[in-house]
């Protein structure tokens, strides 16, 4: 009585906000038998201090078998608590409960585009910031240390809110789902300025990625244990300093800075953090709650474990890891246990017509890859023979090597999607081509608009005088006035293999701004590669239904080849021989065909 109600409604505290957007994310991103598996996991593995229940470091890492050779462990969890304190992640590093292991299973599994849809294509920030540290030389300031005053101090911050740079969309739009956003919008600002990734931890961040890239949700990632040893492990380093390449110059700088994270991403290895899915996915299938494993037991008969292999053929180029390294940019649904062997240089011998025979009866999409090393610079007093003759068909060099010496090993390659054909005056592919680099720099070129020169295969004859396979230049038939010159017409962004396919040429006019292909997001100038090759292979993508066609039409050749054959020599049975041609229609009747006899 007397005293005025006060009219301010004060912030609900951080963990009933936890507790509630944690049990939104759980009805609507999860099945009920998905969340019941979820809590009896869990609870198996939970440790109990002061009556709550968390998980640690150790119990996560070997929960999801994450290998001790790789030392990334502690990174993991430094993810894993970070993102826990979502969306309160001024709050990070968090204590594993089990609604935090909801935000983590949420946002790592992409679950959460269900129910923030506005937020669905912004979680680098966030990803930056779980693995990031602050560079202790730079400090970051504060808005108030920067303005000198409150009142500047205010300005400043409702000019960050304007801006995108500080405040992260998928924390906004959790805070705006839970109708908190006039309370909490200042923990919503996720400061990169003065951040970095250790490129060590980034390194073992992308080995631990290259592992996990093929695991399916319920697969023990123990299976790719032979992948950690001997050469496969030395493999998977070298693909690991490939793609860290793209990311920072180790040599240089001392780790990553967001500005490159969220350029490199998007543009070269979209599906980098793909293989978190499968990974966190484990939470939710209880070995007590296996309904194959009790069936299994009634039916008192084990249920058999066939793994098919990740890559059915071996090559010089192609390995698991290359493999892997691929399905960062391609969809691993049409690479892993998907992917047969069509060509290769080592084993079907270095031709154009070898290539034709194998690869062009492929009516699903392929991956050429081409390995070579770097070859001398291109002056007369140090190049000599086949290496010179073809160094003399290209326009003289403009552009240095990327980076590296003579000698260094470049691999390169394509997607097609489209068949292969001769070209004539048209190139073909369609606007999905890539053309991209897998080492010693991990780089993906996408098609453009501005002209649709992404694929020729050219046999040699007397209007083309250079034969061969390119990428990104003009089909030598498409210029007949320079039919007779002496040099290859190279394109802006290209990669071009000679007839004898001995020696290619990748060349980046970054300047240009590109032609077929689009610069590079990454390598902002201008560079070319000469080089010899070592190996060629062509890959297609497709089901066992792509490679029985392709079976067929091979046998279909062979008979129509077979048949060719015996009617141009006959075949020494002159009553089968003249049956034959009776049937074509090429004797009897009035006709004759001559002698038999």
């Amino acid at each position: 009585m007397g005293q005025g109600s006060s009219s301010e409604v004060r912030a609900p505290p951080h963990e009933l906000l936890t507790k509630e957007l944690a049990s939104r994310f759980a009805e609507r991103c999860f099945t009920p038998l998905e969340l019941l598996s979820l809590k009896d996991v869990f609870k198996s593995l939970a440790d109990h201090e002061q009556g709550v229940l968390y998980l640690k470091e150790d119990t996560v890492a070997r929960f999801l078998e994450i290998p001790d050779l790789l030392g990334v462990s502690p990174i993991l969890f430094q993810i894993v608590s970070y993102i826990g304190a979502f969306p309160f992640l001024h709050d990070a590093p968090a204590v594993l409960g089990l609604e935090q292991i909801v935000m983590v299973i949420t946002i790592l599994t992409k679950r959460y585009e269900r129910v923030l849809a506005k937020g669905a294509s912004d979680r680098m920030k966030l990803l930056f910031g779980s693995m990031a540290v602050y560079d202790r030389k730079h400090p970051e300031p504060t808005a108030r240390d920067r303005a000198g005053t409150l009142e500047q101090a205010d300005t400043e911050l409702e000019a960050a809110e304007d801006s995108d740079g500080d405040f992260d969309d998928l924390v906004l739009e959790a805070f705006d789902y839970l109708h908190s956003t006039k309370f909490f919008k200042k923990q919503a600002s996720i400061s990169v300025r003065d951040a970095i990734v250790p490129a060590d931890n980034f390194r073992k961040l992308i080995m631990l990625l290259l592992l996990i890239a093929p695991l399916d949700a319920q697969e023990s990632l123990s299976l790719y244990s032979d992948r950690l040893a001997g050469e496969s492990l030395e493999s998977l380093r070298l693909t690991a300093e490939c793609i860290l390449a793209a990311f920072l110059d180790v040599e240089q700088a001392p780790g990553l800075r967001f500005d490159r994270f969220n350029t490199v991403i998007p543009a070269s290895m979209p599906f980098l953090f793909d293989g978190f899915t499968p990974l966190f996915e484990h939470f939710l299938f209880s070995k007590n709650l296996d309904f194959h494993k009790h069936l299994s037991e009634a039916k008192d008969t084990p249920i058999p474990d066939l793994v098919q292999p990740l890559l059915q053929d071996t090559a010089s180029v192609m390995n698991i890891n290359t493999l892997s390294q691929l399905s960062f940019f391609l969809p691993g649904s049409s690479l892993f246990r998907r992917l047969r062997l069509l060509y290769s240089g080592d084993d079907d011998g270095f031709s154009m017509g070898s290539f034709e025979t194998k690869v062009f009866n492929w009516r699903a999409p392929t991956i050429l890859l081409v390995r070579g090393t770097r070859l001398l610079e291109d002056t007369s007093d140090r190049n000599t023979g086949t290496d010179s003759a073809f160094l003399t068909t290209l326009p003289p060099r403009r552009f240095r090597p990327s980076r590296g010496g003579t000698g260094d090993r470049l691999t390169f390659g394509v997607y097609i999607s489209q068949p292969w054909k001769h070209t004539h005056r048209e190139c073909f592919g369609g606007d999905d081509t890539l053309l991209f680099q897998l080492e010693p720099f991990h780089d993906v070129l996408h098609a453009s608009t501005l002209n649709k020169d992404y694929a020729s295969f050219t046999k040699p004859s007397p209007s083309t005088p250079h034969a061969g396979i390119s990428f990104g230049c003009p089909p030598p038939q498409s210029t007949q006035t320079y039919r007779r010159a002496s040099t290859i017409a190279l394109g802006t962004v290209s990669l071009v293999l000679d007839g004898s396919f001995e020696f290619g040429c990748f060349t980046h006019d970054f300047t240009s701004k590109g032609g077929a292909f689009g610069t590079s997001q990454t390598r902002k100038f201008d560079f070319q590669e000469r080089f010899e090759i070592e190996s060629l292979e062509v890959w297609g993508c497709g089901s066992d239904e792509e490679a029985k066609n392709q079976a067929e039409r091979w046998a279909w050749e062979a008979r129509e080849a077979e048949a060719r054959r015996r009617i141009n020599l006959g075949t020494g049975d002159i009553e089968a021989d003249r049956a034959l041609l009776e049937m074509a229609g090429l004797v009897g009747g009035n006709r004759s065909g001559g002698s038999m006899g």
